[in-house]
């Protein structure tokens, strides 16, 4: 059983920084892409970045420029700068068997999600 572990949320203030992280374990293949979703309020669940083959990324319009993701071994990142208190929300990490992990479609595996509260 595949289990995605995050970590990292908190309160900062408009400006802030934080980094998330999700350690990936029980898997028996290699999951070839991993990726940060998020759901802010009055939004559905939407991408944010993601990293395939540990190393081609993609980021939404949202996260450009002031989003990276990164990946170590089974453990990926998300470090998020300037944050803005339209960024607040849950974070969840996905993971797919498969090469891209752009879309809800394309994801096999979950985390719990981690809070992002950012205001001052």
């Amino acid at each position: 059983q595949v289990e995605l572990v995050e970590s990292g949320g908190d309160s900062v203030q408009p400006g802030g920084s934080l980094r998330l992280s999700c350690t990936a374990s029980g898997y028996r293949y290699t999951l070839l892409c991993m990726a940060w979703f998020r759901r802010v309020e009055g939004k559905e669940r939407e991408p944010v970045a993601s990293i395939e083959d540990g190393r081609r990324t993609t980021y939404a319009d949202v996260a450009k420029g002031r989003f990276t993701i990164s990946k170590d071994k089974n453990t990926v990142y998300l470090q998020m700068n300037d944050l803005k208190p339209e960024d607040t929300g849950m974070y969840y990490c996905a993971a797919a068997r498969g090469g891209s992990c752009r879309a809800e479609a394309f994801v096999n595996y979950w985390g719990q999600g981690t809070q992002v509260t950012v205001s001052s």
